[in-house]
């Protein structure tokens, strides 16, 4: 492998950089991870040249660097099509896989951040509001869980499910998110999956061992 085809992966175990481990999971390349810690390294310059943010995660390959977790579940399916984890271009199932990315990218993340500060829209404002109300996106959000087939494009499996799954997955541990039969039986089947396993055993592991070094 040469050095422009070297996955890096650049993470802290306490963010939203379990959702990019695990999508480095399924595809089952190898990488190289950079763990960074908040306000020293992730503010660094050497990482500000990475990620201006300075946030994680991010990704760097073949020259590229992709940040936002949506936007790296979906470059790395589409760089390994071999795995089969997004519909191709000409494939009519990338309207929904395309939707609901950017669904729980936009307005789930957006509703569920703003819930949480207290900073939701007045009703007499949500028209302005890209999600609209809180309940509008978890209304969306159960349907989009709650079509045929175990995963959101119905039989098949995809990256969508990382992300999306992800949201959900945490939504239910921190109550950001109403406790649902739908959400919970798509949860359970999720996080069942060996990926997903090795992804939240390695991060726990980072997180154990910086626990014992403080």
């Amino acid at each position: 492998m040469s050095q422009s085809d070297e996955i890096v992966f650049y993470t802290n175990p306490m963010s939203r950089g379990r959702i990019a481990r695990w999508m480095l999971e399924e595809i089952g390349q190898p990488y190289r991870t950079v763990v960074l810690d908040y306000g020293t390294t992730m503010k660094a310059p050497d990482y500000l040249a990475i990620n201006p943010m300075g946030k994680v995660p991010a990704v760097t390959h073949r020259g590229v660097t992709v940040t936002e977790c949506a936007a790296v579940c979906a470059y790395l399916a589409d760089a390994f099509p071999e795995t089969g984890l997004a519909p191709a271009l000409d494939d009519p199932a990338r309207g929904a896989y395309l939707r609901w990315m950017f669904f729980g990218a936009g307005p789930l993340e957006a509703a569920v951040t703003a819930r949480a500060l207290g900073l939701l829209a007045p009703a007499d404002k949500a028209a302005m509001a890209g999600y609209g109300s809180f309940e509008q996106v978890v209304d969306a959000l159960e349907t989009a869980v709650s079509g045929p087939g175990p995963w959101l494009l119905g039989d098949r499996f995809s990256a969508l499910d990382v992300y999306l799954g992800s949201q959900i997955g945490w939504g239910l541990q921190f109550k950001s998110l109403p406790d649902r039969d739908a959400f919970k039986g798509y949860a359970a089947r999720l996080f069942q999956r060996p990926a997903a396993i090795r992804a939240r055993e390695i991060d726990d592991a980072l997180i154990a061992a910086a626990n014992a070094g403080s």
